[in-house]
C-alpha cells in the first residue's frame, strides 16, 4: 500500500521560506515520478512542480526561479523548497506520486493528506 506524508507547511511572511517534506512508503520510490501541487479556496488544483519518470524537473510559471523540487532516495522522502513566498502562494499544498515508464506522463494516483502553507503580506 502506497503512502504519503507530508510536512512543512506553515505560516510565514512574504519574502520568506520554507521546505515542504513528502515521506513516501510502499513502492520502490527511485522508480516514481513526483510532484507537487496545491489548491487555494475557490482555484482549481494547480501542479506546482514535477520530477518526471525521465529524472527531468519543470515547474509552474508562477515558481520559476522561486521553488526547488528534489528528492532523497536513501530517505524516500521528496522535498520543495519554497524562497521569497508571496501571498499568492497560500494554498493547500499536495504530494503525489505514481509509476511511469521512461519519458511516460505520470498518472499520480497516489496523494498524501496534504499540508497548508499560509504567506501574509
Amino acid at each position: 500500500q502506497v503512502r504519503l506524508v507530508e510536512s512543512g507547511g506553515g505560516s510565514v511572511q512574504a519574502g520568506g521560506s520554507l521546505r515542504l517534506s513528502c515521506v513516501v512508503f510502499g513502492y520502490a520510490y527511485s522508480s516514481y515520478c513526483m510532484g507537487w501541487f496545491r489548491q487555494a479556496p475557490g482555484k482549481e488544483r494547480e501542479r506546482v512542480a514535477e520530477i518526471a519518470s525521465d529524472g527531468s524537473t519543470h515547474y509552474a510559471d508562477s515558481v520559476k526561479g522561486r521553488f526547488t523540487i528534489a528528492k532523497d532516495n536513501a530517505k524516500n522522502t521528496l522535498y520543495l523548497q519554497m524562497n521569497s513566498l508571496k501571498p499568492e502562494d497560500t494554498a493547500m499544498f499536495y504530494c503525489a506520486a505514481d509509476y511511469a515508464s521512461y519519458g511516460a506522463s505520470c498518472p499520480f494516483r497516489y496523494w498524501g493528506q496534504g499540508t497548508q502553507v499560509t504567506v501574509s503580506s
